[in-house]
């Protein structure tokens, strides 16, 4: 397999661990872009990222780590699935917790290495990503609690995120198994998260009424999915925040936890 389609086949994995932890699709896809170009500029750089995931995020990381691009995209001034109507508000919050500390997080959770792999990619020790993990968990969940959506038709998992949204202290605003449920919870009650599958009981989709609740109001979205590939594409404006099922528990509070932090929560009544 040649270098470029070793490094396509990670790509959009990479685009979203950029987005999460930049807040914006704009700023993340600018540093993809600067870690492929020094790749290309780099022949030793470039043969390393025959590597598999590992050394491609561990390149990316030495740009992201090397300086911080503030990039103006007209296209991302319009909100698409809670993420860029947020961006002024997520450079804020981006001062108040320490980057490296939310790189180790995703790269654990939403990005799924092992602690070891994450330290090579950091260039830290593993002890020390399992601190930094730690106490990132802890700055982002000081943030207000928030009202949740679940949509879902499966019972057994609806009930295990409800279980796990309340322990993170969030209250359950509502639950739906179809597009019609969603809007029938949101008429009543704006959420101030929404997680959601994509594949709902009736054969209506998630993305549907997330579009349904977005067009009300600007929201952080977490989609919950055994179909990533269906938003993972390239072709459209794509979710920050995407958890492949079956999904670990720890993956879902990582995610929930960096929504907040970047979106608007809003509090409870």
């Amino acid at each position: 397999m040649s270098i470029g389609a070793e490094v396509a086949a990670h790509l959009p994995f990479l685009r979203r661990y950029a987005r999460a932890l930049a807040g914006s699709q704009s700023t993340g896809d600018a540093f993809v872009q600067a870690t492929l170009e020094a790749a290309l500029a780099d022949d030793e750089l470039a043969d390393s990222l025959r590597g598999g995931r590992v050394p491609l995020y561990r390149a990316f990381n030495k740009v992201w780590s090397s300086a911080y691009l503030e990039v103006d995209d007209e296209e991302d001034t319009t909100s698409h699935y809670g993420r860029s109507a947020h961006e002024s508000a997520a450079q804020d919050q981006l001062k108040k917790i320490t980057p490296i500390n939310r790189q180790a997080l995703l790269l654990t959770t939403v990005e799924d290495f092992r602690p070891a792999e994450a330290a090579e990619i950091m260039g830290v020790s593993e002890s020390e990503v399992e601190t930094m993990v730690r106490e990132a968990i802890e700055e982002i969940e000081r943030e207000t609690t928030t009202s949740v959506l679940i949509i879902e038709d499966e019972p057994l998992i609806s009930m295990q995120l409800e279980d796990l949204v309340r322990s993170l202290g969030h209250d359950i605003c509502g639950t739906a198994a179809t597009r019609t449920q969603a809007q029938e919870v949101v008429a009543d009650k704006t959420p101030g998260l929404v997680l959601a599958d994509i594949q709902l009981a009736d054969g209506s989709s998630g993305l549907d009424a997330v579009d349904d609740i977005l067009a009300i109001d600007s929201i952080p979205v977490i989609f919950i999915t055994a179909y990533p590939e269906r938003l993972l594409t390239g072709d459209r404006p794509e979710p920050t925040y995407l958890i492949t099922k079956p999904f670990q528990e720890d993956t879902v509070r990582a995610a929930i936890s960096q929504a907040l932090f970047f979106g608007s929560s809003r509090p409870l009544d």
